[in-house]
């Protein structure tokens, strides 16, 4: 073989090589000091402590609405499409059904008796939340006539927390 042909040959077998070796490299690896980085989307937990509180200073109110015996006043805590599932009584479906319900149970109420709501467990989100929460009846001298449970949902509409849906049952009855 010549040297020209050698040349040549070797020109491209160099440029052959130059070409795949480029081609095939792989970008600079991490060190392993360097920590990997990789894109979380930002989740913004609910405060749920905050929710809670504003939850139970509802049920406040709605048992100083339910001991003034205003029957507006505690309708008002729910939403136009609220159901209702009370204790030992068919689903009241619509705010016009519970507010009806509300009037029948008030007027059954003894004179003096008086309620409170305890919010025991909030969960959910600040749109959503699903409250427990106890219940305590006592009679115009103070002793507790009637205890209970509900579940309530709650739905942020218009900036304020209304209920959607509401379960409560009495426990055995204090005699």
């Amino acid at each position: 073989m010549n040297t020209k042909n050698f040349f040549k040959l070797a020109t491209v077998v160099l440029a052959t090589s130059i070409f795949t070796i480029g081609c095939n490299s792989q970008p600079d690896k991490k060190t392993a000091d360097e920590p990997a980085v990789t894109a979380q989307p930002a989740v913004v937990k609910a405060d749920m402590a905050s929710i809670k509180a504003e939850i139970q200073a509802l049920e406040s109110a709605w048992a100083a609405a339910d001991n003034a015996r205003d029957v507006n006043a505690v309708a008002a805590f729910y939403s136009e499409d609220a159901v209702s599932m009370s204790n030992n009584a068919p689903m009241a479906k619509g705010k016009a059904a519970i507010q009806k319900e509300l009037e029948v149970g008030m007027a059954k109420k003894a004179e003096g008796e008086t309620v409170s709501y305890n919010t025991l467990e909030v969960f959910g989100d600040e749109n959503t939340v699903t409250e427990i929460g106890t219940s305590t009846s006592k009679d115009a001298s103070g002793k507790v006539s009637r205890s209970g449970k509900y579940m309530a949902i709650w739905e942020k509409r218009d900036g304020k927390y209304i209920c959607i849906r509401d379960i409560y049952n009495d426990d055995t009855l204090v005699k």
